[in-house]
């Protein structure tokens, strides 16, 4: 499963599942969206077990992406997920630090031309312990985050080893990068760096950096979700990342990535859709597929849901996209209205016509809006199709 064809699937209303496995990490990263440590909490893994043993050949999710923290530090239970999500007819892939490829001295920079310094060769082979090999080789994709902050804990060249090793194995791969913004030059060359070694075999979701987690504290106002500050409410703005439901590290399933939902609790009521412990993937998908609000949400976008259902001064006053949407529950007619809109077949044929638009526009619109713009065409590489 190529990156492209997960990313089409996106704006799916519960094409996808994001499981959180651990929110456990080893790195450090500055930039951390969830602020990761080895003290973080993690999903029961029974639990998860048991919940992704709900999904049927009837009834399951087209993708499991499993995430963290490091889903890489439970081996054993993203093997079993991936077995079992694999027999329901669901694809797997899995986003790492590739923290086990550690640090290594690969002669970087022995090698010189007329230009200066060459790029250090890339090992032909990078070991790695057999458990958390037997998990990498039991996805359908696997992609590796790499950014500057990574990159003080785990050398590139290994990473690029690890790649080249993955897809010998026959292992649909990419990367997640992040930077500072288009004009962050660590972004021209990574990207350079990661053409030059595979050509277009790898493809690549270039992010812009965000004010979440660590990055909190210190990035720059600037850095916001890319096309989410100040939306026009009157213009609609469909929400795809309303659209496939989240395990949180406590079990919590919500309807919505954004950080400051899932890691904040309790979470806001219409983005809630139950717990793993209770709640079975059926159940889970019908509310995420069903509920009004998140029906208007994905159709129409938070921002304009407000200024046409509530008022001008309270759109106005919640300027930016997702925070608007965390606070919807504060505004009960906004609410009325979207269940009074979106109930029944006309909201289901809306739901499905704003999910049609974003997927017929391709991944390459959905990261130009979501992420670094001018990287966009890299998710999607003719190298990479098969």
């Amino acid at each position: 499963m190529e990156l492209a064809e997960l990313m089409t699937l996106r704006p799916e209303p519960g094409a996808g599942l994001l499981l959180t496995v651990t929110g456990r990490c080893p790195l450090h990263c500055a930039h951390c969206s969830t602020a990761a440590t080895m003290a973080a909490d993690e999903p029961d893994a029974d639990r998860l077990r048991a919940f992704v043993s709900t999904f049927t050949p009837a009834e399951h999710p087209s993708v499991l992406m499993m995430t963290g923290g490091e889903p890489l530090l439970r081996p054993e239970l993203v093997t079993d997920l991936a077995a079992t999500a694999r027999a329901a007819g669901t694809r797997t892939a899995l986003l790492t630090g590739a923290f086990f490829v550690g640090r290594a001295d690969h002669g970087a920079g022995h090698l010189t031309s007329g230009a200066g310094p060459l790029p250090a060769p890339v090992p032909e082979s990078v070991p790695v312990p057999e458990r958390i090999w037997r998990a990498v080789t039991s996805v359908d994709h696997f992609s590796v985050s790499l950014d500057a902050f990574h990159e003080r804990e785990v050398d590139r060249r290994s990473v690029f080893g690890l790649i080249r090793r993955v897809l010998d194995a026959g292992v649909a791969t990419s990367f997640h990068l992040v930077g500072a913004g288009p004009d962050d030059p660590y972004l021209a060359d990574v990207t350079t760096d990661i053409r030059r070694t595979f050509g277009d075999r790898v493809p690549m979701l270039v992010n812009s950096l965000r004010r979440v987690g660590r990055a909190a504290s210190w990035a720059a106002a600037n850095t916001a979700l890319p096309g989410a500050a100040a939306p026009d409410p009157e213009r609609a703005l469909p929400c795809s990342m309303a659209a496939w439901p989240v395990v949180a590290a406590d079990g919590t399933v919500v309807a919505c990535c954004n950080q400051r939902v899932v890691d904040r609790r309790p979470a806001p009521r219409h983005l809630t859709l139950g717990h793993i412990a209770t709640d079975d993937w059926q159940s889970v998908a019908v509310r995420a597929r069903t509920s009004p609000v998140l029906r208007m949400i994905r159709t129409v976008g938070p921002a304009h849901l407000l200024h046409r259902y509530g008022s001008a001064e309270q759109a106005a006053a919640r300027p930016d996209y997702c925070a608007g949407c965390r606070a919807l529950g504060d505004h009960p007619e906004a609410l009325a209205a979207a269940s009074a809109a979106a109930s029944g077949p006309v909201g289901a044929l809306l739901d499905r016509y704003a999910a049609r638009g974003q997927v017929e526009a391709g991944a390459a619109t959905l990261v130009r809006r979501h992420g670094c713009a001018p990287y966009a065409d890299l998710v999607d590489l003719p190298g990479a199709r098969r």
